[in-house]
């Protein structure tokens, strides 16, 4: 047995040895030690017990833990996350975690998690097929969780820093053609949310927005957006206010598109007056036969997807319609800043990185304008 003041090795069989790290005197004055079984030779113990008491002597010892990783991510992702995100956000982190994380490194002790393992699992998403943005997203959510275990005092060090991860890729945006919306619109002219549809692609908002709207947002041609419909994996929903402070607007719409939301609106009165207490009056302007508010992924699946090819347009997302909207807009001429206002975007700026494929031809435009001033 070779031993110290703070610390010891003990000798247990051929090639095992018994490694004792003095941490130190516990509140009631009693030594605490941490024990580690090291399989190798007494080099091998003596490092990890020179390692281990340099770091402990620095405050930067943490003694390992035999807890699953899942187990802990599902502590971290009902504490930190929880406290810092919106609901539906740590739902979405615990859904990516369930499905990407958990099957492959659920069991690893979070200890014995290795940057090699987080690699081998970023490697293996993206040989099935995988996006980069998704497993950026990942690596994102799993990091951030390992953060705060380094904080926690139960890792010494984040190993999901040490990753290398794919390069990002830009997800290709669709948007309609001027006769390409139009005869979209033409074609869901027959569907019962014909309304929602013509205003997604007219407005550009977000549809979270649209579902969230209220018949006390609507003023003849003003359209007030100030929330966002929210749906968690279980069925819940709720209403919460815009991301930024841009997100809150109000955009203005034709008098065509007006005199649609009123005969929508007769419609659904009558509608609520045949089901009658049945009927629970929220005031969404885009409500369900009883009252409650539209199930979002049951409008594309049910509705908007068939709209699509029965018109025999390229297959898009609904999101497409906000791109069309503002593709369009921009297109016409419309000030960029007008457009991002209406889109709700943090700034023009951004407007103008995501619809950089539109802005070549309003420069062309610029400089044709330019010179016609210039040739009086």
């Amino acid at each position: 047995m070779v031993g110290r003041r703070s610390g010891q090795i003990v000798a247990r069989a051929d090639g095992i040895w018994l490694v004792r790290v003095f941490l130190g005197r516990d509140a009631g004055g009693r030594r605490r030690y941490h024990n580690k079984t090291v399989h190798g030779t007494r080099k091998d113990a003596q490092r990890y017990l020179t390692k281990s008491q340099r770091d402990n002597d620095l405050g930067q010892f943490v003694e390992p833990s035999d807890r699953p990783l899942e187990g802990y991510l599902q502590d971290w992702l009902l504490g930190a996350a929880a406290a810092r995100v919106t609901a539906k956000t740590a739902s979405d982190y615990g859904s990516l975690l369930r499905l990407h994380v958990n099957p492959v490194l659920g069991d690893r002790k979070l200890s014995q998690l290795a940057s090699a393992d987080i690699q081998k699992l970023y490697s293996a998403m993206l040989e099935r097929g995988l996006s980069p943005r998704t497993i950026r997203y990942t690596h994102s959510v799993l990091s951030s969780a390992l953060q705060q275990a380094v904080k926690w005092g139960l890792l010494s060090r984040n190993p999901a820093k040490a990753v290398d991860l794919p390069r990002n890729t830009q997800r290709e945006m669709k948007a309609l053609s001027p006769a390409q919306a139009t005869a979209f619109l033409v074609v869901a002219q027959g569907d019962r949310w014909h309304p929602l549809w013509h205003l997604l692609l007219v407005t550009g908002m977000r549809p979270g927005e649209a579902l969230a709207l209220r018949w006390s947002d609507l003023d003849g041609q003003k359209v007030r957006i100030q929330r966002n419909l929210v749906r968690h994996a279980d069925g819940r929903w709720e209403l919460k206010e815009p991301k930024t402070q841009r997100g809150r607007r109000t955009v203005t719409i034709s008098a065509a598109t007006a005199v649609l939301f009123q005969q929508h609106r007769r419609s659904q009165v009558e509608e609520r007056l045949k089901l009658g207490p049945e009927y629970t009056d929220r005031s969404f302007v885009f409500a369900a036969s009883n009252g409650s508010p539209l199930d979002w992924r049951v409008l594309v699946q049910r509705h908007f997807n068939k709209l699509i090819k029965a018109s025999g347009l390229p297959r898009i997302r609904p999101y497409d319609l906000r791109h069309t909207s503002a593709t369009l807009l921009l297109g016409e001429g419309v000030n960029v800043k007008v457009v991002s206002e209406r889109l709700g975007h943090a700034s023009a700026a951004l407007t103008l990185d995501v619809y950089a494929h539109v802005t070549p031809d309003m420069q062309d435009e610029a400089a044709d304008r330019m010179q016609k001033v210039l040739d009086g």
